[in-house]
């Protein structure tokens, strides 16, 4: 049934969706995600700046790619290309190319829709512009349970299962210890709220996904000579010219597109969730920081481990092994068994990062319909449930869960932004007009989209747009 319904999704709805809508929203936006480019990178000036009770635009970044890198950059990669063939991997990267626009837009509207606390924080993502963008209650109960079911439970069960077979593979560990570890680390940190996981977040993040870029860049160099060949084998299967691999075109499109959606999740609505808690001057200028997320997770990690897989010569069609333990040897084979070690305590930190992220999301979900301690408190005993459910499960079924919740979820997001997408052109043009006149650090101005439903205590009325209406009044 799950590969009946994922095979429906996949193959014949979110492929149209994912691409079709991305490059609708690249074309439109004049490709945004190009045109800011360089401007993206200029957030890593903010990594020392703090706003005691805020999240900064910095913080917001590494906990969203604290949630995109986990399982999905070495796992995911490695299954990519096991069932799809090398030519996968080219697929992933134009999902993520287009994806930088789909993740703009969705983070923009979700800065732009979101709620005060009242306590100094901030609450948002794609169940708010649904809510007060499109006025569709229900649509926007349909997403956080999805949202729910698919972070809290579908995504962090296939995290678990991911490094219970990794220290299996290495250590020799069962794979029920390991997700008592995971039960007992995660029972702790998930009474700490966003601020404690964006704390570890922020210096965890880069010192990992700086690691894992590293060993990469020595497997890259060791073999250099073989990397042109290498890129030309990905872009040969891609098309299908390359018969020894797998399925062919239709199968590295898939995976690829699965893949890269689960990686990257641009279009899935999650990130929209965090980047909605930011304090930021411009909704856009979030959605041009989210943006690089989308670019770090898939063209940069995701592209490393194919490489580490594709340049080792372990990888052969047809074989058995796959996922992380693909991965693991692929990397030992290498650099000798400590590579195995190392991608086993790399996506450890990973997927540590990311069963916090997935909580988070999860219960930010539950927070949309049900304020109830005692519903937060049920739902945290089924995360702990479905983490040790994980680790003791199989790859197809973890994964096709997984899959079937994704998509879903994907679809009614994707649904939204298209509806409100003019509004995120409004946006997108206004943060232009800014720039083109000069303006160093556009700012919002809520004046200028009156007629729309946004929290007044979230974009208050501009200083000098009090005092023009105070003289007005006189």
């Amino acid at each position: 049934m799950l590969d009946l319904l994922n095979d429906l999704i996949w193959s014949k709805v979110l492929i149209v969706m994912l691409v079709g809508l991305g490059l609708y929203f690249s074309i439109r936006s004049r490709f945004v995600q190009f045109r800011y480019f360089t401007s993206m990178f200029q957030i890593f000036g903010q990594a020392l700046q703090r706003k005691p009770g805020q999240l900064s635009s910095f913080q917001a970044l590494m906990l969203s790619v604290a949630g995109r890198v986990g399982a999905g950059n070495i796992a995911g990669v490695a299954v990519a290309i096991t069932l799809g063939g090398p030519g996968a991997v080219f697929w992933m990267w134009l999902v993520a190319l287009v994806g930088m626009a789909t993740s703009y837009f969705e983070c923009s509207l979700a800065q732009l829709y979101k709620q005060n606390e009242g306590d100094g924080t901030y609450r948002g993502g794609p169940a708010f512009y649904i809510l007060h963008g499109l006025g569709q209650r229900w649509m926007a109960i349909v997403f956080s349970i999805l949202l729910l079911v698919t972070f809290g439970f579908g995504f962090n069960a296939l995290q678990s299962f991911t490094v219970a077979s990794s220290m299996h593979d290495t250590f020799g560990i069962p794979e029920w210890v390991s997700g008592i570890v995971l039960v007992c680390i995660i029972g702790l940190i998930i009474f700490g709220g966003i601020k404690r996981i964006a704390k570890f977040a922020d210096v965890l993040v880069p010192v990992m996904a700086g690691s894992y870029i590293a060993i990469a860049l020595f497997v890259i160099g060791s073999n250099i000579s073989q990397v042109p060949e290498t890129f030309m084998l990905i872009v040969r299967s891609a098309f299908g010219l390359e018969p020894a691999f797998a399925g062919g075109i239709g199968a590295a499109i898939i995976m690829g597109v699965k893949r890269g959606l689960f990686s990257n999740e641009a279009g899935l609505g999650s990130a929209p969730n965090v980047a909605a808690v930011a304090e930021v001057p411009h909704p856009a200028a979030q959605g041009v920081v989210q943006s690089l997320s989308v670019f770090i997770d898939t063209l940069i990690i995701c592209t490393c481990t194919a490489m580490i897989i594709l340049l080792s010569g372990t990888y052969t069609p047809g074989s058995e092994v796959g996922g992380v333990i693909l991965t693991q040897s692929a990397l030992a084979a290498i650099v000798g068994e400590w590579g195995r070690v190392f991608i086993s305590v790399a996506l450890s930190l990973f997927v540590f990062t990311t069963l916090i992220y997935n909580y988070y999301l999860g219960e930010n979900a539950l927070g949309f319909f049900s304020k109830s301690r005692a519903m937060v408190q049920g739902y945290r005993v089924l995360v702990i449930v479905l983490v040790m459910w994980g680790s003791t499960q199989d790859l197809g079924t973890v994964f096709g869960f997984a899959d079937l919740t994704m998509g879903l979820l994907a679809i009614v997001n994707l649904i939204a932004m298209a509806l409100l997408f003019k509004t995120g052109l409004r946006l997108m043009n206004d943060y232009d007009a800014q720039i083109k006149a000069g303006v160093k650090v556009p700012v919002f101005d809520p004046a200028k989209f009156a007629d729309l439903k946004l929290d007044k205590t979230s974009w208050p009325a501009l200083p000098q747009q009090s005092a023009a209406q105070d003289t007005q009044q006189r």
